[in-house]
This record gives structure tokens, sequence and C-alpha cells, in this order.
């Protein structure tokens, strides 16, 4: 069947929206950063990026200010915010299979011999995310010898 990408993995989006919560739970409270500095931050286009401060502003996991002493900000519930927080304030809940997602209903289910193996990378995965908080992966970056700028992904 030949090597292909998988479709099982984060949208950039989220990984942005990840990098640039840690990244901004590194700035002391209240510090504000700039669109481009955040770009810079994140390897992230700053268009892109835009929108994706804007989707973490509506979760209320950050604020934005204009003028001379504008710039995003991360609130308490930011910094307070699991990885899967910010993920599905991205993207929505987060399902491994379409038979997990909410509300729908799989004919399958009961007597499907991979729907317990669903469920349960499910909820490794869920259990994953929502261990890892913002703010305690800031201050691991922060305080890690080499310091790593982007913790989680590849870029």
């Amino acid at each position: 069947m030949g090597q292909s990408a998988s479709t099982m993995q984060l949208t950039r989006a989220a990984d942005y929206a990840v990098r640039v919560m840690i990244y901004l739970a590194t700035l002391p409270v209240q510090e504000r950063a700039l669109l481009p500095r955040l770009a810079d931050a994140t390897g992230a286009p700053k268009s892109f990026l835009s929108k994706v401060l804007q989707a973490l502003c509506r979760a209320g996991f950050i604020a934005s200010r204009r003028g001379q002493a504008g710039g995003f900000e991360i609130l308490p519930p930011g910094r307070g915010a699991s990885v899967r927080d910010v993920i599905e304030a991205i993207e929505g809940p987060i399902s491994l299979n379409l038979c997990l997602t909410t509300g729908v209903s799989c004919n399958r289910k009961s007597h499907c011999p991979a729907h317990p193996i669903w469920e349960q990378a499910q909820q490794a995965m869920l259990d994953v995310l929502n261990a890892a908080i913002v703010a305690e992966l800031a201050v691991a970056t922060a305080t890690s010898p080499r310091r790593v700028q982007l913790p989680i992904g590849k870029r």
C-alpha cells in the first residue's frame, strides 16, 4: 500500500495554537507580545497566526489590546489550560474515529472488534493531552538546559 502521511495528526492551526500558548506563558504576567514577535517565536506565518490568535481570544485563553501598549497576553484560564483545551478551542472536540464522536451512532459498535481499541486509544490520547498544562510546559521550556523554543511538534 505504499507510505503516505497519516490522517491522524494535528492541524497546523492547532499546532501553532499550542506553540503560541506555551510561548505566551513564558512571559511575565500581563506582558504582551505583538504578532510579529509571536510569529517569529512560533515559526508561524503572521497571516495564519492571526486567525489562530482570534480563536484563542474567543476561547478566553488570551486577550488582545490595540494601540501603543497593545499586543497579545495570556490570561489565567490560558495558563491553566490543558493542551487538549487549546486544541479543542481551535478544532472542536477531538475524536480518533467517527464512531467515538458524540451524537454519532455506529450500527457496528456492539459487535465491532476494533471499537474497544478505538475507545482505549482515544482515552489514552485524551489523558495525555489533559495532563499537559500550558503553564507547566512553559516552565519546562524556560528551565530547560538547552532552551527548546518549540517543545511540541517538529518544524
